[in-house]
């Protein structure tokens, strides 16, 4: 179970989307995976938890916990090790963390602790509660919207986590995380695996020249 947790190492810049419930993480999360043209990790979680609701019309139990926890990584892994240079996650290990204390008295399994923690990310957007709460079969929290907003603030500031909080309409959310994104596509630097390398000496090509070629194209 351990390593089913645990993140596979991968070069690709990896935002995530965190927050409480409907704040517009997975609507955000589409709309950068088309404008970028990459792939993006949707919450098991959700389909988890809706599939329990239709089959059984129950709610999410603390041993629900972990096989979310693994659910959530094996999509991310999996899309991590095809993603090009930017992945978009749809939530993490972190967000669930958060959700297990918040509703199981500050309990949370401590293989899931270990690997909310221990998983790293490029960037949190952490989503406001100034957008309308919509209601659905899973959603519970409409009068704790405040309280559950500042769990999440806290786990990133505890645990320091990168992030920036995210406020306004879709629009202009949208807008303050592309600007953000770019920045941080700026700063990437392609990682050559030993096997790139080994076919660049044979072509005879110092990799400095590749790195170079490659730096040009992302300028465009």
């Amino acid at each position: 179970m351990e390593e089913r947790l645990a993140q596979r190492p991968s070069s690709c810049i990896k935002i995530v989307l965190f927050g409480p419930e409907s704040t517009g993480k997975t609507t955000l999360a589409s709309q950068l995976a088309a404008h970028y043209n990459v792939l993006w990790v949707k919450e098991y979680m959700r389909e988890y938890l809706q599939k329990k609701w239709d089959e059984e019309k129950s709610i999410c139990e603390p041993e629900d916990l972990l096989p979310i926890a693994e659910g959530q990584m094996k999509r991310e892994n999996g899309l991590a090790a095809i993603a090009g240079k930017l992945l978009i996650c749809d939530t993490n290990l972190l967000e669930l963390k958060v959700y297990s204390e918040a509703y199981y008295s500050g309990f949370c399994p401590p293989l899931l602790l270990k690997h909310a923690l221990n998983n790293h990310y490029h960037l949190y957007f952490l989503t406001y509660i100034d957008v309308e709460w919509t209601p659905d079969d899973l959603r519970d929290k409409p009068d704790d919207r405040v309280g559950m907003f500042q769990r999440f603030k806290a786990a990133l500031k505890q645990n320091n986590k990168p992030f920036v909080v995210l406020k306004g309409n879709q629009e202009e959310r949208f807008k303050t995380a592309v600007s953000i994104i770019d920045n941080q596509l700026k700063k990437y630097k392609v990682k050559l695996s030993e096997k790139d390398k080994v076919q660049i000496k044979e072509k005879g090509i110092r990799e400095q020249e590749v790195e170079d070629q490659i730096e040009i194209f992302k300028r465009g």
